[in-house]
C-alpha cells in the first residue's frame, strides 16, 4: 500500500534510498547508533517480549528484529563489516530484506518492555520506529495505517467522521445520558471562547461511547467551559506510528490553529496511549507549539485525579462494585509516568480493585499497540497470539471488569476477551468515573 503523502520509490532504487536513510539516522539519532552498536545478545529481551512469547517466531525476539537493520548497518557503516561481511554478522541490503522489515517492524507493538528490561538500556523500539519511517519514505505502509492517516488528514479523525456525523452521534449520546442518569449534558463542538479544548479518541464515537459520555459528564459536573473541535476530534496520531515528520507535524499544526481560534486556555487529552505520548513528549519540541501561545496540555486522568486528591469530587464507588483490574497501557506507564495517576482515580471509583501481576512499568502489552489492529486473517491470528500473555494476566485476577484507559488497547482487548474466552467486560477509566459521580 502506498504511503500517504509519499511517492513510492521504484524497486530498483529502494535499496540505495534505504541505505541513504540509514546513514542519515546514524548521523542524527544517538539512540539508534547505540542500539546498532551495543547489543550483546544476552537474550533477556526475549523472555520479556509478549510478541515472541505469543508467536515463538525467532524474528520477534527484539534483538533479532533489530538485527534486520543492524546487519545492514554493519555492512555499510562499520570497518569490520565492509572488510569481513558475514563473518561479523554483516549483510547486504536486498528487496527481500526490506520485505522482512515490513513484516516484522509492523509486528512489533513498540511497547518498550524490552528497553525497560535491557541491562544496557537499549530501546529496540527506536529501531522499529526508524525502520517504519524508512519504509514510509520508500512508499511502503500497511493498509490500516495508510487509510487511517489519510482519514485524519482529510477529516481530522481516524474514523473519517464528518462534522454532521460527529454532531449526530453526540446528540444520541446526550440522549443516552439523560435516559440512564437523568441529567442534561451538552457536547459542545467548535464553541468559541471556551476554556478547555477536549481531544477525544475518534473511536469513542463508535466503539467506546462510555468513555466519551464519562468525559462529558465529568466536565458538566465540575462546571467546565469546554468544547471539542470538529477539525481535530482525534487524540491518536498515526504519524507517530509511521511518519514522524509530515503527518505528525501537520496534525499538531492543525490542533494549535483550532486552539488559538477558539481562544482556549488549556488542552485536555482523552484516553489514547500513543496519542498522549506524542502530545506530552513530542509536541513541546515542535515549532508550532513553541510559536503558539504555549497552551498547557494535560490528560483527563490528571484533571480527575487532581480533583479527587483535593476532595472536590463526590463519588460513590459502590456503583462500580464488581471486581475490576487495570491494564497499564504501555505508552502511559513506560513513557509518561502515568502509573499512580490512574490508580488514584480507579481506587476512588471502585470498591474491589485488584492488580495484575506484573503491573505498572512491568506490565505486558495488550498485543495491539502502535496500531497493530489489522483484520486480515493472518494478522488477526497474530494479534490473538500476541495477546496470550495479557489474557493470562487478566484471567489470574478473577476480575469481571477489565479497565483499559486507551482506545487502541480497547480495540485489541475486545477480540482478545472473545477469543481467549475471558469472563470480563472491557471499559475505559473515564467510563467508571462518569458512573460513580454523585449528582446533587
Amino acid at each position: 500500500m502506498r504511503s500517504v503523502g509519499c511517492d513510492p520509490v521504484p524497486d530498483d532504487k529502494k535499496v540505495e534510498a534505504a541505505i541513504q536513510h540509514i546513514d542519515e539516522f546514524r548521523k542524527k539519532v544517538r539512540s539508534f547508533v547505540m542500539a546498532m552498536e551495543s547489543c550483546v545478545k544476552c537474550g533477556l529481551c526475549a523472555e520479556n517480549c509478549h510478541t515472541y512469547l505469543g508467536t515463538k517466531d525467532p524474528y520477534n525476539i527484539p534483538a533479532n528484529r533489530a538485527d534486520l537493520i543492524r546487519k545492514v548497518y554493519k555492512r555499510y557503516f562499520t570497518v569490520q563489516g565492509r572488510l569481513f561481511g558475514g563473518l561479523v554478522g554483516a549483510e547486504e541490503l536486498t528487496l527481500e530484506m526490506l520485505e522482512k522489515w515490513y513484516s516484522y517492524f509492523y509486528q512489533c507493538s513498540e511497547c518498550r518492555r524490552c528497553g525497560h528490561t535491557c541491562p544496557f538500556g537499549i530501546d529496540t523500539c527506536e529501531v522499529t520506529m526508524v525502520g517504519r519511517q524508512i519504509l514510509y519514505w520508500l512508499g511502503i505502509g500497511p493498509q490500516l495505517h495508510t487509510a487511517t492517516a489519510g482519514a485524519i488528514l482529510k477529516t481530522g479523525n481516524h474514523m473519517g467522521l464528518t462534522k454532521a456525523g460527529i454532531e449526530d452521534t453526540l446528540e444520541f449520546l446526550a440522549e443516552e445520558i439523560k435516559d440512564d442518569y437523568g441529567i442534561d449534558v451538552e457536547f459542545p463542538v467548535d464553541k468559541p471562547e471556551s476554556d478547555i479544548l477536549y481531544i477525544p479518541s475518534s473511536a469513542d464515537f463508535m466503539l467506546n461511547p462510555g468513555t466519551l459520555k464519562g468525559a462529558a459528564m465529568f466536565f458538566k459536573y465540575v462546571g467546565a467551559n469546554w468544547t471539542m473541535t470538529s477539525r481535530m476530534t482525534e487524540a491518536g496520531n498515526f504519524g507517530y506510528l509511521m511518519d514522524q515528520n509530515r503527518i505528525q507535524r501537520e496534525l499538531v499544526s492543525r490542533l494549535f490553529e483550532e486552539a488559538v481560534k477558539l481562544g482556549v486556555k488549556k488542552i485536555v487529552w482523552g484516553e489514547c496511549g500513543h496519542g498522549w505520548r506524542a502530545a506530552k513528549m513530542y509536541i513541546p519540541t515542535m515549532s508550532d507549539y513553541v510559536g503558539s501561545r504555549r497552551i498547557p496540555i494535560t490528560h483527563i486522568h490528571d484533571e480527575v485525579a487532581a480533583l479527587i486528591e483535593a476532595g472536590k469530587l463526590k463519588l460513590d464507588p459502590t456503583r462500580n462494585s464488581r471486581k475490576v483490574t487495570l491494564h497499564d497501557p504501555c505508552n502511559y506507564v513506560r513513557a509518561c509516568g502515568h502509573c499512580d495517576v490512574m490508580r488514584t482515580v480507579i481506587r476512588a471509583v471502585t470498591t474491589d480493585f485488584v492488580e495484575m501481576t506484573p503491573y505498572k512499568e512491568q506490565n505486558f502489552c495488550c498485543g495491539g499497540g502502535s496500531g497493530i489492529l489489522f483484520d486480515d486473517p493472518d494478522m488477526y491470528q497474530y494479534r490473538i497470539q500476541a495477546s496470550q500473555k495479557k489474557a493470562d494476566q487478566v484471567r489470574a485476577t478473577g476480575a469481571e471488569i477489565l479497565c483499559a484507559p486507551c482506545s487502541i488497547c480497547k480495540a485489541q482487548l475486545y477480540p482478545m476477551v472473545k477469543e481467549h474466552k475471558l469472563p470480563v467486560e472491557v471499559h475505559g477509566l473515564i467510563d467508571l468515573v462518569g458512573n460513580a459521580l454523585v449528582w446533587d
